[in-house]
């Protein structure tokens, strides 16, 4: 069967059927460059003559970066719309394991992130860390981010990355104490974090705020104990 299929393509190469040439690959390869290139401008309106062309709207550029991943990193919400709603694939990751929603939600893209959600993101994809979109969101004290994502996905808010840190963790670990991440921490917990859950050395959040001297967190973890 393998054989058969073999000699049918080499069959249809010498008359053309069923396989483009080599000049319309190039073509075809161009035009997806393009597409890419206009979504990282925030052109929407080229993006949108490209894919009428024919361009692959899930094509990827030598990093892997689709149109609408380059969208998204250049915090063009009406280009990342529009590609969303031409049905593009906003799970791909890139070569640096970052999707649009690891992306937006790490960089605190709140309106991205909306758009991520509302098209059904998966959000138990992992960054290179093997964390999901709330932990470094959590950690970089991106308030309204951690709340869209609790508030209206289904994401793990226990999930532990390969340092061993769920985001309540990160939000102490690697947060400063102040104000934002008090905030994400008494979301976290109200959306059920798990304050028991330790480092990989066993150490618990309290622990750790007690250690850092966030006197505002240690309280908020006391208060869930009681």
């Amino acid at each position: 069967m393998i054989k058969l299929k073999y000699f049918y393509r080499r069959a249809a190469a010498k008359t053309g059927e069923g396989f483009s040439t080599q000049k319309e690959k190039k073509e075809e390869t161009n035009l997806d460059q393009k597409l890419i290139s206009a979504a990282e401008e925030g052109n929407t309106e080229t993006v949108l003559k490209l894919i009428e062309a024919g361009a692959d709207i899930d094509a990827t550029d030598e990093h892997g970066v689709t149109a609408v991943m380059a969208a998204t990193q250049k915090y063009h919400t009406d280009t990342v719309k529009a590609l969303i709603e031409q049905g593009a694939d906003i799970n791909i990751r890139n070569s640096n394991q970052d999707n649009v929603l690891l992306y937006a939600g790490a960089e605190g893209f709140l309106k991205i992130v909306k758009l991520a959600v509302g098209a059904g993101a998966d959000t138990s994809l992992t960054n290179r860390f093997g964390g999901t979109a709330l932990i470094p969101a959590s950690e970089r004290g991106h308030v309204d981010v951690v709340e869209e994502l609790l508030m209206n996905s289904d994401t793990d808010v226990n999930h532990i990355n390969n340092l061993q840190w769920t985001a309540l963790l990160e939000a102490i670990i690697l947060g400063n104490g102040g104000e934002n991440h008090q905030k994400i921490v008494k979301l976290l917990i109200d959306h059920g974090a798990d304050i028991h859950i330790g480092d990989k050395d066993g150490i618990t959040p309290l622990e750790h705020a007690e250690r850092l001297d966030f006197k505002e967190i240690e309280r908020i973890l006391k208060e869930s104990q009681a």
